[in-house]
């Protein structure tokens, strides 16, 4: 045969096994956020409304993310504090007017009271998280956020170095803290704080007139503004003004990092189900947990981190989580006696 048709042979045969194998690692990416069927169904549907306590703007990154692999599915989010949240699903629900598709919420104790308003829904990596971080086999740690301690350093030119830090007197009226009624997240650092720091330590830091917030955002905001000096905040609610250029230290204490998994999960009411688990799938996929970690902050519950963020030794940072039923029972005397120290009132 000449040599010039062999030849072109062979690479039309090239051709076409590269087309084939990049076909196959196409399938193969797609397979990890659902079936062909699936994906075909979420397009259709074609949209989601998506309920989150998380912060808006951490959220909207998220979405982005997602859209750039899904750019055919509309993501409409509404977001509220935890404990707001959980009333409208609730209000919503009872009225049977509940039009979440996704519901994503930090106190994972409120979403077990409401556990049968879901409906059964595992990702395609289901067998790679920490079952300890689930609540029900219908709800999935989508979101994992740690505990850090920021400080301005246009302000604090002594930094903290630990938890305890944060009662000396030296700091007197330069703290913030995030009220404990917030949700669950802040609920998981008050804990951590009376059952690692000591009985005593909110008294401590109650004593240094720390100012108080609803959540971690605005006191994030008052950080950069440089209206509050420092204090415990949740490093996916700083991390990203550090990220822009502020005046921003975050370290994790080594007494420990608390550590609190998310609910989320798709209620049997859902009006788009497959988009609605398109979108958690790929949240809880190596790719979205990798962005989540690497771009907002996040850890993750896989038991295998793909990464860690900026500043987080594994092998130094102790991590800590809550005993769950520790977390339902003592949430009510806990936070009371919470705010009767610190002298909030709502």
């Amino acid at each position: 045969m000449n040599k010039k048709i062999v030849a072109r042979i062979v690479t039309m045969a090239g051709v076409a096994g590269l087309g084939i194998a990049l076909s196959g690692a196409s399938a193969t990416a797609q397979q990890e956020f659902g079936s062909p069927e699936l994906v075909a169904a979420a397009k259709t549907e074609g949209k989601l409304v998506y309920y989150t306590a998380n912060f808006a703007e951490v959220e909207q990154q998220v979405i982005k993310e997602f859209n750039k692999r899904f750019p055919q599915i509309k993501v409409e989010m509404v977001r509220a504090p935890g404990g707001q949240l959980i009333t409208r699903v609730k209000t919503e629900a009872a009225a049977g007017k509940l039009i979440a598709d996704v519901v994503d919420h930090s106190d994972r104790a409120l979403m077990a009271d409401l556990v049968d308003m879901f409906q059964d829904y595992a990702p395609p990596n289901a067998a790679d998280y920490n079952p300890d971080a689930q609540i029900s086999p219908r709800l999935w740690p989508r979101a994992t956020l740690v505990w850090s301690i920021a400080y301005n350093t246009e302000l604090v030119k002594e930094p903290p170095k630990t938890w305890m830090d944060l009662t000396k007197p030296q700091y007197d009226k330069m703290t913030g803290q995030v009220f404990a009624q917030s949700g669950g997240t802040t609920w998981t650092r008050i804990m951590f704080e009376r059952q690692v720091l000591g009985e005593d330590y909110w008294a401590k830091q109650a004593g240094t007139h720390p100012i108080l917030y609803p959540s971690g955002a605005p006191m994030a905001d008052s950080m950069v503004r440089g209206e509050v000096a420092m204090g415990p905040l949740l490093y996916n609610a700083i991390y990203p003004k550090q990220k822009d250029g502020a005046p921003i230290k975050i370290f994790f204490p080594p007494e420990g990092a608390p550590v609190n998994p998310y609910a989320s999960g798709i209620p049997k009411t859902a009006a788009h189900p497959n988009a609605a688990k398109l979108f958690l799938n790929w949240c809880l996929s190596k790719e979205g947990q990798t962005f989540m970690i690497k771009e907002l902050g996040n850890l993750t519950s896989l038991k295998v981190a793909p990464v860690y963020p900026e500043g987080f030794d594994p092998k130094v940072v102790k991590v800590w989580f809550p005993k769950f039923d520790e977390y339902v029972k003592l949430h009510g005397p806990w936070v009371a006696e919470w705010d009767k120290t610190f002298g909030y009132r709502q």
